[in-house]
């Protein structure tokens, strides 16, 4: 299977420079990053010479001269190949289109035979799209081969082991849909009755986790919490979210004051879906519990939840998560500023969520935990 090729950010790409600027090595980027050095040195000289990280601001006028010529040489042979199909019908002209997708581009193969290119589009769509279902019949009728095989025990993480070793590599989630579709329910899947005991804790908002640390799905559950880090000769604040399925960090944000306002940049810079978070869970901190960031958690539908007043042990995870970065990033370091420290942040989650492996994770980094459950 070929390799995926990478894109880079332009804001990625200077990322980079100013930690290499700051000090850090060559070869500890290139390894955490996973880019390769020349990549890396490119960069820094495009950066020193151009200030610019795009190809076109870094080429000479006798580059920009042959890639001129390059590409009126591969027009004119494009066009000499598909010259006998200029006049046959539109199906054969679709089909020569998608016989040379590998070698032209769409655009100027449609140019030449005078198709619109939402004519191809629509028809490579549509032929997707019967594959797709001839696709999802013939899954169909495995998994439900499969379960009747089980004697209708099995649910989607053993139906997925076995269509697995029949060469099927399907998500549980579709599979579970499609057995919604079925109307095949696991002998296994029994309805559970929950029990809700009054809790001691008065306050409207009450501790809805009950200490349930171990989830089984991405953004069930997020925890959060504040830590303070010395930058020149006062202190800054981190704030940091944490998905409780695989210990990731997956928002953050520092700033000079302890306010709402930070809490909420931290949830701005969670990259996925929001309506994926089921439930909200901090301390009770002033800076969690305010009408700032109860507007956006109701935005998206996130239920509130916060530990038993005097009792840290209701937000376990978050408190040793700050443990973890105190030890490893805060203590013994020294900021200059606040732009530094968030160099140095994003620096040090990318670490922690990439390369670090954790115990609670047999071992393995939160990513690669994720890609593993996945």
């Amino acid at each position: 299977m070929p390799r995926q090729r990478r894109t880079f950010t332009a804001e990625f790409k200077l990322q980079l420079v100013k930690l290499y600027e700051n000090g850090k090595s060559r070869a500890d980027i290139c390894r955490e990053y996973e880019i390769t050095p020349s990549s890396l040195d490119r960069w820094i000289k495009n950066h020193q010479e151009t200030g610019s990280f795009f190809a076109k601001d870094n080429r000479t006028e006798e580059e920009n001269e042959l890639m001129r010529l390059r590409k009126e040489n591969q027009r004119l042979m494009m066009e000499n190949d598909i010259f006998k199909a200029s006049c046959a019908d539109h199906g054969t002209k679709i089909n020569v289109i998608r016989n040379n997708t590998h070698k032209y581009s769409v655009s100027a193969m449609c140019n030449v035979l005078h198709i619109p290119k939402s004519s191809y589009y629509y028809q490579a769509n549509l032929c997707e799209k019967e594959a797709h279902e001839r696709e999802e019949v013939e899954l169909s009728n495995e998994i439900q081969r499969i379960f009747k095989g089980s004697r209708c025990n099995y649910g989607t993480r053993k139906l997925k082991v076995e269509l697995k070793k029949q060469n099927w590599i399907v998500s549980r989630r579709r599979i579970g849909r499609i057995m919604k579709q079925l109307g095949l329910v696991s002998n296994y899947t029994v309805a559970q009755y929950k029990q809700y005991k009054q809790s001691s804790n008065e306050a409207p908002t009450r501790n809805e986790l009950k200490r349930q640390f171990n989830q089984e799905e991405a953004l069930t559950v997020v925890v959060s919490d504040l830590t303070y880090v010395r930058v020149e000769k006062k202190w800054h604040y981190v704030c940091l979210f944490v998905d409780l399925f695989n210990r990731e960090i997956i928002g953050y944000s520092a700033g000079p004051n302890k306010t709402a306002d930070l809490v909420y940049k931290a949830l701005a810079s969670i990259k996925g879906n929001f309506h994926n978070i089921q439930l909200f869970h901090t301390d009770r901190g002033k800076e969690f519990d305010n009408k700032l960031l109860s507007e956006a958690l109701e935005t998206f539908g996130i239920q509130r939840s916060l530990s038993t007043k005097g009792c840290p042990y209701d937000n376990a995870v978050a408190e040793a998560m700050f443990k973890v970065f105190k030890t490893e990033f805060a203590n013994g370091a020294h900021f200059t500023s606040l732009e530094q420290l968030k160099l140095k942040l994003n620096d040090y989650v990318h670490w922690f969520n990439h390369i670090r492996i954790h115990g609670t994770l047999g071992y393995l980094t939160p990513v690669e935990f994720k890609k593993q459950a996945l």
